[in-house]
């Protein structure tokens, strides 16, 4: 039985439809990346799956029961995209606070709160407010307090928003040691990098829609470009697009007209067509890149966006 199911999952507010029919599975040990841009429906799912909200239809399980009971809660840990971190407390004490409310063991709580602390990397901030805390530090601490009650069932929303490059990847590879543990994940963000590094699925979410689901490499061997082109320009104008989109329709155009993407089948012939065009124009080319698709290709491909616009 799958840890997590989601099937056929209706929500609206008013007449805003956020949520259409999604329907999902994570297992044990698995990590599965929700990808969407902003207003795909990303948070209304989390808070259904966390029993915050109810769905209008459709059926939420953990381990075969509704999340929105108290036991089946204490399966789930959540780190929120929003801290609820208390300011003026210190890390340990914030941390103290959330192990009342999950009802843990007096015995055991403050070793396990040192335990936590260091392993998010907390070890000389634990006593200090949290209101002196960078916000990738609050972050880590968020998780710390998720995994207090030891969950089978990780949410966890924007988890590495605020951090520098290094405390970033730290931060991955707490996760996944979590997944090598046997915990269950549900990752919900916007770097792209992120999904690919630390996904085993991901679903592609749009207008309250799950549009496709896989692992990052089936993704794009399905839905990606057999190559990417990338194109800086020196100069640009009107004309010059113009005279490139009328061979590559799907041009893509970006930092106002001086840098441009094209999806390609065929890099070996499309490269130099693509140079001529712009020489045509009387178009400055700085550089010339080809690479293999990425998963902001096949999320661009699929939706038209971009994830972080």
């Amino acid at each position: 039985m799958p840890l997590l199911v989601v099937q056929n999952v209706e929500k609206s507010y008013g007449e805003v439809k956020a949520l259409k029919g999604v329907s999902l599975t994570l297992n044990g040990g698995e990590l599965l990346a929700l990808l969407g841009p902003n207003g795909a429906g990303k948070s209304t799912l989390i808070k259904i799956i966390s029993g915050i909200s109810r769905p209008d239809k459709g059926l939420v399980e953990i381990e075969g029961d509704n999340p929105a009971k108290p036991s089946v809660r204490t399966k789930m840990g959540l780190m929120p995209q929003e801290d609820s971190l208390y300011d003026e407390l210190t890390g340990e004490e914030n941390m103290m606070f959330y192990s009342r409310l999950y009802g843990l063991p007096e015995g055991v709580v403050k070793n396990k709160i040192k335990k936590l602390i260091d392993l998010v990397g907390l070890s000389e901030a634990g006593k200090r407010r949290v209101k002196t805390y960078s916000g990738g530090m609050r972050k880590r601490l968020s998780l710390a307090i998720a995994l207090l009650n030891d969950p089978q069932l990780l949410i966890l929303d924007e988890p590495t928003t605020g951090m520098d490059p290094a405390m970033r990847r730290e931060t991955w590879n707490l996760i996944q040691g979590m997944k090598a543990s046997g915990i269950g994940i549900l990752l919900a963000t916007h770097y792209m990098d992120e999904a690919e590094a630390l996904a085993d699925r991901v679903a592609i979410m749009d207008e309250g829609r799950i549009i496709v689901e896989g692992s990052p490499d089936e993704l794009k061997d399905k839905y990606g470009p057999a190559s990417v082109i990338e194109v800086e320009l020196y100069t640009t104008s009107e004309d010059a697009l113009k005279n490139v989109k009328e061979v590559f329709p799907e041009l893509k155009v970006s930092d106002g007209g001086f840098s441009l993407t094209v999806f390609t089948q065929s890099p070996d012939t499309d490269v130099p067509t693509l140079i001529e065009k712009l020489y045509e124009s009387k178009t400055s080319v700085k550089t010339v890149k080809v690479r293999r698709p990425s998963l902001e290709d096949v999320f661009m491909k699929l939706t038209g966006k971009r994830l972080r616009e």
